[in-house]
């Protein structure tokens, strides 16, 4: 299962370089060695079922969450960029009574009576020669309690199995044909699915080197991907605004790229353009989910097209359906349900929630919007929960946020609806402007009209804002600009 790769490489590769982070540089050998001395320690140190694990990216997450799995238990990693009442929530729902940490971290846990394992105070190069107890977990077994970020509620934990984990990073590397002789970068945070899975998962199991970053910086980011030669990037949209505002990145950075995949959000087409003209480099869309851990579809140097978010993995089942539930057409839009092995075994200890989320059949509502095409090519439209309904006529978010992003000052924009006694809704855009420039609203709609915009989809209000609030991959967090739309008079 998961675990075995690591192992497999230990012994057939052992001073091959594993991971090179900002601590120093780990052969295979090394982190197989760590991986185990940890699964013996842990297997000692609780007898809950699961781990928490509060630590940044690095050899010491991933030693931490392989000796977990190695001790026969599941990982629950905690999102410490999060606040103290979502970290709360997430240890007394999981039942964990022990978390491996850091000293610059353990602080965030002073308040909870748990077992603290401080990762600095363990042996850091144990017997090379120590060989683990293998478990045998089975496909359907506990792998990873992954709790989302709770933008409406309280955070749900998401049941993720060595199967489900298993036949994802299968099909990704199936996918985007990545190979042994790859050279990751790491900048997505590890506690997150985007990251764990394509960023340690993935080039665990094909024996390649990560370089890791712990916290993103876009200088840092473009120095280590032309210092260590990388050649497979995994990142959000903002990262590559961040980026493409660099003064002194070229394109002669980005020589050694195969790859840069962008996922976590929608990727702007006018982002995607500015990046490719100027770097020389195209982005690559995905799609995924938590839910489905979390690779879904994804475009690659083998097959892509601008504007879809690839083709789904060859073990997905993707249905475009109605309100009723019913299959769509070609083309046409509705709410994009999956099916495979994949998907999630449920949300843990809501079985409401998970009967809501899946269907008897087998299949997982997304609550996103899309469309296939006649060769098979995902397309994401937006969001049924954010949908706008104007008068009874139906407004998709995104097309509204692709024309405000070709204004000339504008760097990022979201768009959602606020409810209006009169239509039912109008129409509120949020705008970040690009460095040094000033942007008014009255100019904002009047450049939606020039573009052809209908004047009943043009923003109602235009809301200038320095930076928009984010979740920890840099995703913008819709529910708190929502709570400020609805807050402020009409």
């Amino acid at each position: 299962m998961l675990f075995e790769p690591l192992f497999d490489h230990a012994a057939s590769q052992p001073q091959s370089i594993a991971i090179q982070d900002d601590r120093g540089t780990y052969t295979y050998q090394q982190l197989g060695a760590m991986a185990a001395g940890l699964g013996i320690y842990l297997s000692a140190q609780s007898k809950k079922p699961n781990i928490g694990l509060l630590l940044p990216a690095g050899a010491g997450f991933v030693a931490s969450f392989y000796g977990t799995l190695l001790a026969g238990k599941s990982v629950v990693p905690l999102n410490f960029l999060l606040g103290d009442r979502e970290i709360a929530h997430m240890i007394q729902d999981s039942g964990i009574d022990t978390v491996v940490t850091i000293p610059q971290l353990a602080r965030r846990l002073k308040d909870h009576p748990l077992k603290v394992v401080d990762l600095t105070q363990l042996p850091t190069t144990p017997p090379a020669a120590l060989k683990p107890k293998f478990p045998s977990p089975k496909a359907d077994d506990l792998a990873v309690l992954l709790y989302t970020s709770g933008t409406s509620g309280s955070p749900k934990g998401v049941m993720l199995t060595h199967g489900n984990l298993q036949s994802d990073v299968d099909g990704a590397i199936e996918s985007a044909q990545l190979k042994h002789q790859h050279r990751f970068l790491g900048v997505i945070p590890l506690f997150h699915a985007f990251g764990f899975t394509a960023m340690m998962l993935a080039p665990i199991q094909l024996g390649a080197t990560i370089h890791y970053i712990a916290r993103f910086s876009a200088v840092a980011t473009v120095q280590a991907i032309r210092e260590h030669q990388a050649s497979l990037l995994f990142g959000v949209p903002s990262m590559f605004g961040a980026m493409l505002h660099l003064k002194n990145a070229s394109a002669e950075d980005f020589r050694s790229i195969y790859a840069i995949i962008s996922g976590g959000e929608p990727l702007p087409r006018a982002l995607a353009d500015a990046f490719e003209q100027r770097f020389g480099v195209p982005l690559y869309e995905g799609y995924g989910l938590s839910e489905t851990s979390p690779v879904v579809a994804l475009n690659s140097p083998r097959e892509h097209r601008a504007g879809s978010v690839g083709k789904p993995l060859s073990s997905v089942q993707v249905k475009i359906t109605d309100e009723a539930g019913n299959a769509l057409s070609t083309d046409e839009i509705g709410e994009v349900w999956l099916k495979g092995p994949m998907i999630m075994k449920g949300y843990f200890n809501l079985p409401r929630e998970t009967a809501a989320a899946l269907t008897a059949d087998g299949y997982l509502r997304t609550g996103d919007l899309g469309r296939l095409d006649r060769d098979g090519f995902l397309y994401i439209t937006g969001r049924k929960k954010e949908m706008i309904s104007i008068a009874g006529e139906k407004v998709y978010p995104r097309e509204i946020e692709d024309i405000l992003l070709k204004h000339p000052e504008i760097a990022e924009a979201v768009v959602l609806g606020k409810k209006d006694a009169a239509r039912g809704e109008v129409i509120v855009a949020f705008v970040r402007p690009k460095p040094e420039q000033a942007i008014k609203p009255d100019q904002v709609r009047d450049f939606c009209r020039q573009q052809g915009l209908a004047q009943w989809k043009c923003p109602r209000e235009v809301i200038v804002m320095d930076d928009f609030p984010r979740s920890a991959t840099g995703k913008v967090l819709k529910r708190a600009l929502l709570d400020q739309c609805e807050s402020a008079p009409s």
